[in-house]
């Protein structure tokens, strides 16, 4: 008996555990179309492409919030059907979907495509590089719903040092409390999921690849490039 209350004890605070800190879920981890897609965002030949790279991050951001919807908290409502009532499973609370300019809105569209009734939040960061190599985040602009109580999936497709990701979260979690924090991504770096991880220890990252190494300029190598550039064609570095 004694046992048995132990190993449920442990059971118990393990799940505890679990809830309270955040998981990695690698959507690669089992083949399926998801593996084709990343396999063409990735290949320089199928990147020509501008529309079907963002129609391929896209569909990983489907993909990613259908995986979202099955954690999220739902209520049966009582729907009329020509036959009589339906007792039907809806959302407890809308999410909020974020982003980051620009290159995070074809992920972030996959998202909504799913959750089409949420409210969204944006924001605009970019790198600020500097001669010797380094860099910094800079962020001008934040828009963003009341997240009180709410779940908030926020879309990067590069986590690469996680820097801009987590200034985002921060500035949009600094005075509001999500009941979740979903983080969506198509390719990770495990040196970003680390620094994620010790900001944001409740986030949940979805990842559609990790990748292991970082360049000197925060690239993620073998990655995919630049995704704005691959999705709207290159900019002027101000």
């Amino acid at each position: 008996m004694n046992i048995t209350i132990y190993s449920l004890s442990i059971l118990f605070f393990i799940n505890f555990f679990k809830l309270f800190r955040g998981m990695i879920t690698n959507l690669s981890s089992k083949h399926s179309l998801l593996s084709t897609w990343v396999r063409e965002i990735r290949d320089t030949s199928v990147q020509e492409d501008r529309m079907r790279f963002r129609r391929n991050m896209e569909r990983i951001g489907e993909i990613a919030a259908y995986e979202i919807s099955k954690l999220l908290p739902y209520r049966e409502i009582s729907v009329q059907t020509p036959m009589g009532e339906a007792l039907c499973p809806e959302l407890e609370a809308q999410p909020v979907l974020a982003t980051i300019l620009r290159a995070g809105i074809p992920l972030h569209q996959g998202l909504l495509n799913y959750f089409d009734r949420a409210d969204n939040a944006f924001v605009a960061a970019y790198r600020k590089h500097h001669r010797d190599g380094s860099f910094e985040i800079e962020q001008h602009y934040l828009t963003s719903p009341n997240l009180d109580g709410r779940p908030l999936i926020i879309a990067d497709p590069m986590l690469a040092t996680g820097a801009s990701l987590v200034l985002a979260l921060e500035t949009l979690t600094e005075d509001q409390n999500p009941s979740q924090i979903h983080i969506v991504t198509a390719i990770s770096c495990t040196v970003g999921i680390e620094y994620v991880e010790r900001k944001f220890p409740q986030a949940h990252i979805w990842t559609a690849a990790i990748d292991d190494e970082l360049t000197a300029r925060g690239y993620i190598v073998p990655g995919l490039g630049d995704a704005g550039d691959l999705a709207y064609g290159s900019k002027k570095q101000g």
